[in-house]
């Protein structure tokens, strides 16, 4: 009997992994196609779609913006999400549970109700600005992510081996960086990592925060997509599966998977 359970749950999960990589094992081929619509499987071997890439009105543009906003929001919400969860563990802060729930709480909401809220809420203090309400709407997205991720690493650090370095001759700062860094070190790349992801790839929330102006990465190719579908859209995709697959491989490198995955 836990022979077969454990085949079904073997087979369940080869169909998940399976239902995942689809998406992957089609777009890649598309991208080198020669025909000029989608088509799978593809017709040929051609570059003509990546070299075309860099002509595409405002993809580069939108390329640049939404690498920009996700670099800088990551940066604002690594350093005020990991003083947070060090204030929150150490601190000892009255109504910490509640306060913890509440910086997490943008994952619980849909994107769109998120993105509504926000863009009430910056017109309301009168920021109009599209890029400043931009990088202000995917701090509040990316924080919750570094949130998580270091408060997990700091759940089972003692804070008394900072105070121990410290009799040894260590200062307050040298103590942290020697002590403190080394252990929140996966959770603080994990939360990184996510929170770039999160910001880079957004839609539901940018798409109400953008003007003609200026547009993020999956909204100019969302626009591309409805004035010329073609293998173009493919190929950008393909550069993006390739640059995660790069960054998954420096943190591995870096830190260890297995080591972020348990956070």
């Amino acid at each position: 009997m836990d022979r077969a359970a454990r085949w079904v749950s073997s087979f369940a999960l080869l169909l998940t992994i399976a239902f995942l990589l689809l998406p992957i094992v089609v777009v890649i081929p598309v991208s080198f196609t020669e025909a000029p619509i989608f088509a799978f499987p593809p017709e040929g071997f051609s570059l003509q779609w990546y070299a075309k890439i860099r002509n595409v009105d405002g993809l580069l543009g939108a390329l640049a913006l939404s690498a920009q906003i996700a670099a800088l929001s990551t940066g604002i919400a690594l350093l005020l999400g990991t003083l947070a969860a060090i204030a929150l563990v150490k601190g000892q802060v009255p109504g910490s549970a509640a306060i913890t729930a509440f910086m997490v709480s943008p994952l619980m909401l849909p994107g769109l109700v998120l993105g509504i809220a926000l863009l009430q809420a910056l017109r309301e203090v009168g920021l109009r600005d599209a890029w400043w309400s931009l990088l202000l709407a995917h701090v509040v997205i990316t924080m919750p992510f570094v949130m998580r991720t270091v408060l997990a690493s700091l759940a089972l650090f003692d804070f008394a081996m900072v105070d121990a370095a410290r009799t040894l001759g260590c200062s307050y700062a040298r103590a942290l960086l020697r002590v403190l860094v080394p252990n929140i070190l996966p959770g603080f790349i994990s939360g990184a990592l996510f929170a770039f992801i999160a910001s880079f790839d957004n839609y539901p929330v940018s798409m109400f925060l953008v003007d003609v102006r200026t547009k993020t990465l999956p909204i100019q190719l969302l626009n591309y997509l409805e004035i010329s579908p073609d293998p173009t859209l493919a190929a950008v995709s393909t550069l993006l599966i390739l640059l995660t697959v790069l960054v998954l491989f420096l943190c591995d490198r870096l830190v260890g998977l297995r080591r972020m995955a348990a956070l």
